[in-house]
């Protein structure tokens, strides 16, 4: 939770359409410089004058955002990582493979969903399941 004083001067800096737009989607007032933007749309801010471990934080694009939409290079800097951006590092900059798809494009997480992956066997079971039954009396 940030003191009133931080929170004024969050307002003051990032106006009040931002202001409003990150209490709903990340519940603190954040200013800082924007480091990068993935090839998805999100935006990556940073400022050093935050408290430790909370200086990088991202502003994604969708309102139903999925943490599986953040590039590697981009998931290496927001956990500290690496110290350089992918914007600044050629090394972790993204670069399109020719294998992939021209549009960039993700799969959703589909944990915990009706779509999520169930593994199944067509090959018949070689251990049959116990079946009682009740002898005829005579």
């Amino acid at each position: 939770m940030s003191t009133i004083t931080r929170t004024l001067r969050n307002l003051r800096k990032i106006g009040v359409k931002d202001y409003f737009h990150q209490l709903l989607y990340i519940g603190d007032t954040k200013a800082g410089t924007l480091v990068g933007t993935d090839r998805f749309g999100n935006k990556f801010f940073e400022n050093n004058e935050e408290l430790p471990l909370r200086t990088r934080w991202v502003d994604y694009k969708m309102h139903d955002f999925d943490p599986a939409q953040i590039e590697p290079g981009w998931h290496a800097w927001i956990s500290y990582m690496v110290d350089k951006a992918p914007s600044e590092d050629p090394v972790i900059r993204y670069q399109r493979r020719p294998w992939e798809d021209r549009d960039a494009k993700t799969i959703p997480n589909y944990t915990l969903t009706r779509g999520a992956y169930k593994p199944y066997c067509t090959v018949k079971s070689k251990i049959a399941m116990w079946e009682p039954y009740a002898a005829e009396r005579k």
